[in-house]
């Protein structure tokens, strides 16, 4: 039954690319028709051509339907010196998200504050017991968690942010970033609480299990709708490790690979798809065992990796030491503009 479903998923999932790019195309076609112009179709020529070629027109459509604008706000560019005024969407998942943290955190009385010295003690083993159901411990769950936030997080995210909003948009980014410790919490205990202890003593849990779980308790409705958000997010799941999981790291990295490699003339131009065969194996070795393999790994690079992030931050910043009452001028007079919030709450969403 599980392979019928697994090959029904893929013949959806198959039919829906070529569709959503016939649609695409078109589109296209229409609207050079409009305004009288000749398309001239590129054919993709590399592998990292084609496999884009593929997946790019499934992942606009995706993109339309999760980050659809729940309203415009106006925005003012200046180009070759002139102000023009651009409109530009929120996405109703950024609202939600917004919503969602606000009201945890003020549910919870604040945990985002008032938990700060607690989560400390649980990271530095105060609370540790052998004898405790888990499979590893506290500091190894946190290496585990950082080891793909720390980079996608709080450097592309950041990155990203005053990109498209300025220096501005960091001051939401803090702000979003105080919220989401709020939602980070819930996610966390409720994913303790409702967890599955295995017989050979490994550990099943996640949001697929606490919606399933937590809302069949409030009625068989309720339970039919949390083991259909379940499968739901579980899907969602596969394409985030996809995405967010492994395409947004390996994508940049492999970008600076190729630019310290010769660009263009690099070796790897246009020849990606090699780079990341090669990390695929590597990251095999790592993920095969679980998460007890996971962790053995995290608990002895993130350290690393951390004070190195914060080291290189320290050191740009005392380099231009100068510049820090500037920095924190404009930050603060950019916050409350259009592009300041619209970047910061983009930025949040990706960390």
């Amino acid at each position: 039954m599980k392979k019928i479903i697994l090959i029904i998923i893929l013949l959806l999932g198959a039919f829906t690319i070529y569709y959503v790019k016939d649609l695409q195309e078109k589109a296209d076609i229409e609207k050079a028709k409009k305004e009288n112009k000749v398309i001239e179709k590129k054919i993709p020529v590399t592998i990292d051509e084609k496999i884009d070629a593929v997946i790019a027109p499934y992942a606009r459509a995706i993109e339309s339907i999760i980050f659809f604008n729940a309203f415009e706000i106006s925005i003012d560019e200046y180009k070759n010196g002139k102000k023009e005024e651009k409109k530009t969407g929120i996405p109703f998942v950024l609202i939600w998200l917004i919503v969602g943290a606000v009201f945890y955190t003020i549910y919870m009385g604040f945990i985002n504050i008032t938990g700060f010295g607690h989560a400390i003690d649980v990271v530095q083993g105060k609370y540790d017991d052998p004898n405790h159901k888990g499979e590893v411990s506290h500091f190894q769950a946190l290496t585990a968690a950082l080891s793909g936030t720390v980079g996608v997080g709080n450097i592309g995210g950041v990155a990203l942010a005053i990109a498209i909003g300025g220096p501005g948009a960091t001051f939401w980014m803090i702000v979003a970033g105080f919220l989401g410790m709020s939602s980070k919490f819930l996610e966390c205990t409720l994913g303790v609480k409702y967890r599955n202890i295995n017989a050979d003593g490994s550990v099943s849990g996640g949001p697929m299990y606490y919606l399933e779980k937590g809302l069949a308790k409030m009625g068989s409705g309720m339970g039919i709708l949390g083991k259909g958000l379940a499968i739901f997010f579980a899907i969602a799941c596969v394409g985030g490790s996809f995405g967010g999981g492994n395409m947004a790291q390996v994508n940049q990295a492999t970008q600076q690979l190729i630019n310290v490699t010769g660009g263009q003339n690099s070796f790897l131009y246009g020849q990606g798809w090699m780079f990341g065969a090669v990390l695929a194996v590597l990251v095999a070795l790592v993920i095969i065992g679980g998460i007890k393999s996971i962790a053995q790994v995290t608990d002895k690079i993130v350290p690393l990796m951390v004070i190195i992030y914060l080291l290189g931050g320290l050191i740009v910043i005392i380099g231009n030491y100068t510049m820090i009452p500037d920095a924190f001028s404009k930050i603060i007079s950019g916050a409350f503009t259009p592009e300041g919030v619209k970047g910061g709450f983009i930025g949040g969403l990706i960390t």
